[in-house]
């Protein structure tokens, strides 16, 4: 037999059915986000005696017929049958036409969304690891909206649009502004009778371009820089001891910006799972078993050219921000469940292990780093998909997979905090504002050095996360390496999060500037050359 919970739950699940509602349109309608939602008709939370009064205002059904059951609710609901407490609401029930009358066919039965899916958003009827997820690609592409563009299949590229009519990418959970109505052309005025000639027509007005909204959210920006205003002021002017005060309070600050940013959210993610043995620390100051593929590399044949005599002219980059861009990454979003089939599921992720392939180019680092025992380790999920995605290159063999502990995951689950502090950060190197750069960079860096196992970090603890995201920077280098590589540049060093040593034209491969997606000049030199 059902418990009255679980009743309401097919109940609330059968009026969203029959009224075609949407669980974003729900939540919005009873106070609450999609995510609270999607986890109370989950069993994850439960609905109170608040939420029940709410339900039944916002279907407009007495609450005895809200608890009566689905099928007397949605019956009452479209007035097939008459409510258990008659004129006790102050507006009568939706009555909506039966299937008898023609004016709807009987609805037919279809599986109950649990919630909408982490990969695409819409309704799902499945769970994964107790997170709502469709189950293949084709179902998420077939639960899209029309309007909505479609998937690209694996391997394949979106056609190039021309640069004046491409369009900035819409943020999530974000619409474009519909089109300004473009005004109507003044009437010319009558010509005159003498004219010989007709006036020439007024030129049709340009077609009117839809404009996107910002590159982050507003109320993020200003979380951000808002806090920094009032330090200042509350220093009274003072930079210096403005800028302590702030990375003082770095940490609490980025992780009450995280909350923010995950308001509105699709789905609820895990601060505290239970910690897998692999990310426990053996010792206070030792290592856990992960292998994040830090890059410590030189190359050899350089080197040894230079110790002949030969003359190299180097030049070290230094790539921006490497950990900020390093958040838009695969990250789990429960606990890490094990899995032995020994495939990888591109709708998960976590940490995998491996035996990796033989790396044989003596001219481009091996994306593991400086890795000198050889068997099976533990990677994160960012490495794990750069060693697949270099077997698709042909760079090397398919990495073996024994074992992995992963979870349902997004890519975009720190990517409004993101983006956030990235327009915050590039708008303070525009105007010189040396405080507000050091206060999004402790932020930034603070927020993944103390995810983990850290005590400075009361209000999350993540080590997968952390692993996945310090991979991620240095798998970011990697391809940077990679990429001027293919360009005929030569790779002479890499190391660190950040630096990349090469010898060539490297402003043909890349944009000079203090931007994410740009490098700067770290250093130049000469190795080799006369004696």
């Amino acid at each position: 037999m059902l418990s009255t919970e679980e009743s309401l739950r097919l109940t609330v699940a059968a009026l969203m059915t029959r009224t075609g509602e949407k669980q974003a349109a729900l939540a919005a309608g009873i106070g609450l986000s999609q995510a609270q939602v999607s986890r109370k008709q989950a069993g994850a939370a439960h609905w109170s005696l608040e939420d029940v009064d709410r339900l039944a205002a916002h279907y407009r059904l007495p609450v005895l017929d809200l608890l009566a059951g689905p099928t007397h609710a949605v019956d009452v609901l479209h007035g097939a049958v008459p409510a258990l407490q008659g004129g006790t609401l102050a507006v009568p029930p939706v009555r909506l036409p039966s299937p008898a009358q023609g004016a709807l066919p009987a609805p037919a039965a279809v599986p109950v969304p649990v919630g909408p899916c982490v990969l695409c958003g819409q309704p799902a009827a499945e769970e994964v690891d107790g997170f709502p997820q469709h189950l293949t690609a084709e179902e998420c592409a077939a639960a899209l909206p029309a309007d909505r563009l479609p998937l690209v299949p694996e391997g394949q590229e979106l056609p190039l649009v021309p640069a004046d009519e491409a369009l900035p990418l819409v943020p999530e959970d974000e619409t474009l502004l519909p089109p300004p109505t473009a005004p109507a052309a003044p009437a010319a005025p009558a010509a005159p009778a003498r004219q010989e000639e007709p006036a020439p027509a007024a030129p049709a007005p340009a077609p009117p371009r839809r404009t996107a909204p910002a590159y982050a959210s507003g109320s993020l920006v200003e979380q951000i820089t808002g806090r920094v205003q009032n330090v200042v002021a509350e220093h009274g002017g003072d930079i210096d001891a403005a800028e302590a005060a702030l990375i003082k309070t770095a940490i609490p600050d980025v992780m009450a910006l995280m909350k923010s940013s995950r308001v509105g959210g699709r789905y609820e993610h895990s601060e505290f799972p239970p910690t897998a043995e692999i990310l426990h620390k053996k010792s206070q100051k030792g290592a856990d078993e992960i292998w994040e593929g830090r890059p410590k590399w030189r190359n050899a044949e350089i080197f040894k050219a230079a110790k002949k005599g030969e003359k190299f002219d180097v030049t070290a980059l230094d790539m921006n921000a490497a950990y900020l861009s390093a958040l838009k990454c695969w990250l789990p979003i429960g606990q890490l469940r094990e899995d032995t089939s020994g495939a990888h599921d591109k709708r998960k992720a976590g940490v995998h292990l491996i035996t990796p392939a033989d790396w044989d180019h003596t001219d481009l680092p091996n994306p593991l780093g400086n890795r000198l025992e050889p068997g099976e380790l533990w990677v994160t999920e960012s490495t794990l998909r750069q060693l697949l995605d270099c077997a698709r290159q042909g760079l090397a063999d398919t990495p073996v997979i024994h074992r992995s502990l992963v979870s349902g995951a997004t890519e975009a689950l720190l990517e409004k905090m993101r983006r956030a502090l990235a327009e915050v950060r590039k708008d303070a190197l525009a105007q010189g504002d040396d405080i507000t750069v050091a206060y999004v960079k402790a932020m930034y860096s603070k927020f993944v050095s103390t995810i983990g196992e850290s005590s400075a970090n009361r209000d999350i603890r993540r080590p997968d996360w952390m692993h996945i995201i310090r991979s991620k920077a240095f798998a970011n280098l990697w391809m940077k390496a990679h990429k001027a590589h293919r360009a005929g540049l030569q790779i002479v060093e890499i190391s660190g999060t950040d630096e990349l040593h090469i010898v060539g034209d490297w402003r043909k491969v890349f944009s000079e500037g203090r931007d994410l997606s740009q490098v700067k000049v770290k250093n130049e030199y000469v190795l080799g050359g006369k004696r």
